[in-house]
């Protein structure tokens, strides 16, 4: 085995170019402890986003050999044993510089699926005792270890199609909340997600589900939404629009 890697990374914005780097071997090494030596020895001016180190955040997703992973917890001798990787950001999102992406329209996707808590009751009030063996607690629990770090966004090639696709982060993030017996807006979450960019845009091809670094899966939450969108249309809840 080789005592360097050959890096390709992509340099510059959505126009732009691979750039080759020779980076040493190192055991236990992460694709993230790579792009790290290289901004630090080689090239300071290589953007790139991480935090945690440690496949909490999220942050350090990125493309490696053309496949959408998080960067920490992705060893080089699981992905490169010809001694070789290509780094490049995350597909689907604008990217502002080489290996960082804005996730403005991702967050925002979350937002239109109204991927937001509508409390029912205030501060004042009993807490609601829900039991963990509970089936929509239990349809929640499936779901809710999401952390937002755009891998199931970048896989899914229903938002390479459609750009206003919401995307399977969202609507799974809208399915946990349709199963919180404490949330109060589902009438509104549910014509939010019923549209032409929303569940039914869903093709289930799973590429999210392949994906997800935490094994979530995502096709499972928006089948969940499609049949309550279903049912909510035939008891005339979505509006004349939809």
């Amino acid at each position: 085995m080789s005592n360097t890697i050959q890096v390709s990374v992509w340099r510059g914005a959505e126009e732009g170019a691979f750039e080759t780097f020779e980076v040493p071997r190192q055991p236990s090494q992460t694709v993230l402890d790579v792009i790290t030596y290289i901004q630090r020895n080689i090239d300071p001016t290589l953007s790139y986003r991480f935090a945690c180190r440690v496949g909490v955040c999220g942050s350090c997703a990125m493309t490696v050999n053309g496949r959408p992973r998080w960067t920490c917890r992705t060893h080089v001798d699981k992905v490169a044993g010809d001694g070789t990787l290509q780094v490049a950001p995350l597909r689907n999102l604008q990217v502002v510089k080489d290996l960082a992406c804005e996730m403005t329209e991702f967050f925002d996707k979350m937002n239109r699926a109204e991927g937001k808590f509508h409390p029912t009751k205030t501060r004042d009030d009993d807490f609601d005792f829900i039991k963990p063996d509970d089936k929509k607690r239990k349809q929640a629990s499936a779901g809710i270890e999401c952390i937002g770090c755009g891998v199931c966004y970048a896989a899914c090639d229903i938002v390479d199609w459609n750009k206003d696709y919401l995307g399977p982060a969202a609507l799974n993030r809208a399915w946990t909340l349709v199963n919180d017996e404490r949330d109060g807006g589902n009438d509104v979450r549910l014509a939010a997600v019923a549209g032409d960019a929303g569940c039914h845009a869903c093709h289930s091809q799973q590429g999210c589900v392949e994906h997800c670094p935490k094994h979530l899966s995502p096709t499972h939450s928006i089948a969940g939404l499609k049949r309550e969108t279903a049912k909510a249309a035939l008891k005339g809840l979505l509006g004349g629009d939809d």
